[in-house]
């Protein structure tokens, strides 16, 4: 019997389309040589639903599967938060403060987060129409980097120890992470968030600098470097998610 029957044909469809009621989820496949059974994921941050599932199963079983589960995807999904697009009139937290995105002039200018004349909070952009999300986003990044830089610094020279290199990206399954190198990497959306999560998340990973580990060395360090520690890890738990939705 020739071996080529039990192929998997190599033209397998990139996504599921699976319905509930009058609703339709598009569902993401992923095949990992490691999985040893079919799992489903919603993303909380960006709403995607993806469905893994080993190199043997066939999408007969992985098509039951996801319909079995199509009243799931959609209370899952319906805890995504709303997205909101970096747009004129749009509201972005900026360190945990409502601003309001004006496009208060097309010459080009530089993005900065001022008070209206009513004194409201407001990121002023100046640019033409189709750059607006990108000098918005720019802004935060720019920002991030800057509140980042300051966190780290400080906690380091506490320690007595320096980071190699920071970076700041739009990482969605971590708000930081610290290589065996001493690279530090953190998500820009912290800089939406209050201030004591930024600064949290940075003594989180400047602690791995000397502890690279989840001990309870690490803790105390952790701890020492940041009293507020439970109250920013309470804030994430109940609002990181909703970081993800602007932009």
């Amino acid at each position: 019997m020739s071996i080529a029957l039990f192929r998997r044909p190599l033209a397998e469809p990139e996504h599921l389309d699976i319905r509930h009621g009058d609703l339709r989820f598009r569902v993401a496949l992923r095949r990992l040589p490691t999985a040893r059974r079919i799992t489903l994921r919603v993303s909380s941050a960006t709403g995607e639903v993806v469905l893994t599932l080993p190199e043997r199963a066939d999408l007969a079983s992985a098509q039951r599967f996801a319909g079995a589960h199509a009243a799931w995807i959609a209370t899952r999904l319906d805890k995504v938060p709303v997205r909101t697009p970096f747009a004129p009139q749009a509201r972005v937290p900026v360190r945990g403060v409502p601003h309001r995105i004006v496009h208060w002039s097309t010459a080009g200018g530089v993005t900065r987060a001022v008070y209206g004349p009513d004194g409201e909070s407001i990121i002023a952009v100046a640019c033409a129409d189709a750059h607006v999300a990108r000098r918005v986003r720019e802004f935060l990044e720019r920002e991030a980097r800057r509140d980042l830089g300051e966190a780290v610094r400080r906690h380091s020279e506490k320690l007595g120890l320096s980071a190699k290199r920071i970076a700041v990206r739009d990482t969605r399954s971590r708000w930081g992470s610290c290589s065996a190198g001493g690279h530090l990497s953190f998500s820009w959306r912290l800089v939406m968030a209050p201030p004591f999560v930024l600064d949290y998340l940075a003594a989180h990973e400047v602690a791995h600098l000397k502890e690279l580990n989840h001990s309870h060395r690490f803790w105390r360090v952790v701890r020492d470097l940041c009293p507020g520690t439970d109250e920013a890890e309470g804030w994430l738990k109940r609002h990181g998610a909703e970081l993800h939705r602007y932009g």
